[in-house]
């Protein structure tokens, strides 16, 4: 049932969109040939008239357009075909070249409206959203939460929580640094600092290479050592800690690191180390893969908790070998009360000004290549989500999920791509900055070959939802 509201919610928001273009088009008297539902791939569903218009929906309904009478009649003259009797009763909707209800008849700001009102109408339909639900629950959520300890639940010595001092009820302020504003960034910090994760840092594999070799002055660590040799091993010591920007632990970054990964050989190798002082070779090894063994150990975690109003700090804390730190998390939303008209309007933009805030700088990552494309998804996994959301949260996330879909394809479309209403807007920028009309069978088949495009990077989109969804990543 949660699915079907979703889709219903996402349907919408196309519908608003072309609606936003059909009006605006009205208002000047364009006409308007088509109003159709659905990308025209595959089979039409539903077709009717009214009055000048046909409406349409098609069997592929990720999508929409409205079309006018100089898009259709250039696609008959692309096809040049058709029975007499259908010409014929086409002429008698022909509109003369200079008509006032044809589109490139119209002021270049007049176009421009009408390009945009599809974003004008999503951005509109966002404010709604966000305002009915702050109206209807009395609350946005900030996008923040408070993170306790609820319970400690390790119940090995790997892990060093137990003796840390922590105890259930304690807020977590920080770790390495970080706020803890929600549990994501304190579990993304708790995984990359994992004792025993097979990567280690440069500078440390130097160091014990010469803690090595003062503790072995009759090894020759130049060169390969050969098997059955005894070697005296350094204690085991903590790596760097852990130190990523709040955009790498929030997820709006990719995570990397420089640091060399070892190889099957020195994890076996760093496993027969463990709890050992010294250590006979079974066969010739490089000495650089000894120190490699012995450098990975663990990151070790610095939390800041808040217990009774006073801070404690916890050092050196580690997880056990398989990354769990061995406590279960508590968050408790924040949220911004909506009691009165004032803190509606004032909240529900500061909401929606955080959202785009936060979309535009993802897009951005996107696109300098900070967030791999495997990365991108689109309906079916924003789809599942959604339908999740109002399963877990209720009605209130997934009205304010919608109106942050509705912006972001608001911005999505505004970016000046061909095919996209951001690519005609650049076109008439482009005939206004020229001061003439560019050739328009040079922008049909720019149009055109951008359009491809935008349909293979759809498939490309579906197919990473469904890998997505397959491998349990949602």
């Amino acid at each position: 049932m949660n699915t079907i509201i979703m889709l219903f919610l996402i349907s919408l928001l196309i519908l608003v969109h072309e609606i936003g273009h059909f009006a605006a088009a009205r208002l000047f008297g364009v006409r308007v040939s088509k109003f159709g539902f659905g990308l025209p791939i595959g089979p039409t569903l539903f077709k009717t008239k009214w009055k000048d218009t046909e409406i349409l929906i098609h069997a592929f309904l990720l999508g929409g357009y409205v079309s006018f009478p100089d898009d259709e009649e250039a696609k008959e003259d692309d096809k040049k075909e058709g029975e007499e009797n259908k010409q014929e009763d086409k002429k008698e909707d022909i509109l003369p070249p200079d008509s006032p209800e044809r589109f490139k008849n119209k002021a270049p700001w007049q176009k421009a409206i009408i390009v945009s009102a599809g974003v004008f109408m999503n951005v509109i339909f966002a404010i709604f959203l966000t305002m009915l639900a702050a109206a209807w629950y009395h609350k946005l959520p900030t996008g923040t939460s408070d993170v306790y300890i609820k319970e400690i639940i390790s119940k090995d010595n790997t892990s060093n929580i137990v003796d840390s001092g922590a105890e259930s009820g304690d807020k977590i302020v920080s770790i390495n640094g970080i706020k803890a504003t929600n549990s994501y960034k304190f579990i993304f910090v708790v995984q990359k600092s994992k004792y025993f994760d097979g990567i280690v840092d440069n500078e440390i594999i130097t160091s014990k290479l010469n803690d090595l070799k003062k503790l072995n002055p009759d090894v020759d660590f130049e060169n390969i050592i050969k098997k059955d040799t005894k070697i005296i091993l350094p204690e085991l010591t903590p790596e760097k800690p852990l130190n990523i920007s709040e955009s790498v632990a929030s997820g709006y970054e990719k995570y990397q690191t420089n640091e060399i990964s070892l190889t099957k050989e020195e994890i076996d190798l760093r496993d027969e180390f463990e709890n050992k002082t010294s250590y006979i070779l079974k066969e010739d090894i490089e000495p650089e893969s000894i120190a490699k063994a012995l450098a990975d150990s663990y990151k070790p975690i610095t939390i800041v908790l808040e217990r009774d109003g006073k801070e404690i700090i916890l050092n050196n804390i580690h997880t056990d070998k398989t990354g769990i730190l061995g406590i279960k998390l508590e968050t408790k939303e924040i949220f911004m009360e909506t009691n009165t008209l004032k803190d509606i309007v004032v909240n529900s933009f500061s909401y929606l000004w955080t959202n785009t805030k936060l979309m535009c700088y993802g897009l951005w990552q996107l696109v300098t290549g900070k967030i791999p494309m495997s990365e991108m998804h689109g309906i079916v996994v924003i789809t599942k989500v959604g339908s999740d959301i109002i399963e877990t949260y209720g009605m209130l996330n997934g009205l304010l999920l919608t109106a942050i879909i509705s912006i972001d394809l608001a911005i999505i479309n505004l970016l000046p791509i061909p095919a996209l209403d951001g690519g005609h807007l650049m076109f008439l920028a482009l005939e206004k900055i020229l001061g003439r009309e560019i050739d328009e069978k040079i922008t049909e088949t720019i149009g055109k070959i951008f359009f491809l495009l935008l349909i293979v990077l759809m498939i490309y989109v579906i197919f990473n939802d469904i890998f997505a969804l397959v491998t349990h990543k949602f």
